[in-house]
């Protein structure tokens, strides 16, 4: 698979850039809002055009000379994706004119050498205003005239970009083991994906909510390829009074809905919480692989006893989710980091596990002898036999006499039996009732 381009959205705040990216990649991702300093972390997606692939990255607003501390970061987070991409699209507001962050920021694409598009939006009309040409100022030859809200020129700007890159027929079906990395609102999510990827990937500060949209990193380990998801926080909905925190909100479901894998991350000094068991019971009940990851390790007083009281609480908190893996790590100091990767191989191995059917019927016969299933007014429960019938989540069909007799505690019963032949561990279990003789 030949490698993709990479172009970079930049430009000051607010000048259409992540309403030019959602338009490219034709989906909503980046969250738009009228308000300076939305889009904060670098936002990487595939786009196709006429059966051209490239990687699009939209990054925060940049204002050159401010020394705020989540502006100086936006400014760092730009300037590594500019240093990345092979191509700029340099984005100002055809409305406003020529302004001076524009002049810098010219500057500071020029000194990077970088090839660039200047990309005049927010020209809504096919007339293009004569003071539109004060932008080849900024020094740059190639200008392109779109209106990103309206789509207008979006084409135009799309057969440019394709031209500066190499040809690559990258198949957007191949991008597997997405994995999801969930968890409320400064537990590390960003710090962690950071350590995986051994840069400063996502904005890290002590203020919760530094991350607002799920932002996709790609990492290569033992010659298999991951997709980290880092998400934003799920606060409490009392707590979520923004409409921009909704916004996020929704990401972190899709991010969720989207992933084959989703690792929590709790923190050690707080503890499980209530809105750990949401967050996670949401991926349980879609039927996402689970693991738990206890972040902050390095700040706990232990004794012998620590780890195993602690993964006793877990285990009661989060009681529906018995079947996932703990691993106890600091991002910080890169504690157990490299396991992670053990415990995802494990995971995504038994997620995708098929069990044969005479197998399954050896064990369910066992379990039958073993523990007879219930019975009501003297009729029993009779399971004939069981077949698996999906995967991700491992799903199974049991045929039986009467459906009303299948109680969710012999199920629970089946459930373990399973896990004790098979493991499935990190996997949900799926159980579908039929009565024989139905169509």
């Amino acid at each position: 698979m030949n490698k993709k381009g990479l172009v970079c959205i930049v430009g000051r705040p607010n000048v259409g850039k992540s309403t030019l990216f959602n338009k490219m990649v034709q989906k909503r991702i980046a969250i738009t809002e009228g308000t300076p300093g939305v889009t904060r972390d670098r936002l990487y997606q595939t786009v196709e055009w006429q059966n051209n692939y490239f990687t699009l990255i939209d990054t925060g607003g940049l204002e050159v000379k401010s020394e705020e501390i989540f502006l100086k970061n936006i400014r760092f987070q730009a300037e590594l994706a500019i240093e990345m991409a092979d191509l700029v699209l340099f984005v100002v507001d055809g409305k406003s004119g020529l302004q001076t962050e524009d002049i810098e920021i010219g500057k500071l694409l020029r000194k990077s050498g970088k090839s660039t598009i200047l990309v005049v939006n927010k020209i809504d009309s096919y007339k293009v205003p004569t003071d539109i040409y004060e932008f080849y100022e900024l020094g740059f030859s190639k200008m392109m005239i779109i209106s990103a809200e309206q789509s207008f020129g979006i084409g135009d700007l799309l057969d440019e970009i394709v031209l500066h890159l190499p040809k690559c027929n990258y198949d957007m079906d191949e991008e597997k083991n997405r994995v999801a990395v969930i968890g409320k609102p400064n537990v590390g999510k960003s710090s962690l994906i950071n350590r995986i990827l051994g840069e400063e990937r996502m904005i890290v500060t002590n203020i919760a909510g530094t991350t607002r949209d799920a932002i996709d990193s790609y990492v290569t380990r033992n010659n298999k390829e991951y997709i980290f998801v880092d998400t934003a926080g799920l606060r409490k909905r009392g707590k979520i009074n923004e409409s921009l925190e909704r916004y996020s909100v929704i990401r972190t479901l899709r991010a969720i809905d989207n992933a084959d894998i989703c690792l929590l991350l709790i923190d050690a000094s707080e503890g499980v919480t209530e809105q750990d068991s949401k967050i996670l019971g949401y991926a349980h009940d879609n039927g996402k692989a689970c693991g738990i990851l206890v972040n902050k390790w390095d700040l706990i007083e232990k004794d012998n006893s620590t780890v195993k009281t602690f993964e006793q609480q877990i285990r009661k908190e989060l009681g529906f989710a018995q079947y996932a893996p703990i691993l106890f790590i600091s991002a910080k100091t890169g504690q157990r980091i490299d396991k992670i990767f053990l415990m995802l191989e494990e995971i995504y191995e038994n997620y995708n596990a098929r069990i044969a059917t005479n197998v399954l019927n050896k064990v369910l016969n066992e379990a039958i002898i073993s523990t007879p299933p219930p019975s009501d007014k003297g009729v029993r429960l009779k399971i004939y036999y069981m077949t698996q019938i999906n995967t991700c989540p491992p799903r199974f069909l049991l045929f039986v006499n009467r459906m009303d007799l299948a109680h969710f505690s012999y199920l629970r019963y089946l459930e373990n039996q399973l896990r004790q032949a098979f493991n499935f561990s990190g996997c949900p279990i799926k159980f579908e009732i039929k009565e024989r003789g139905e169509k």
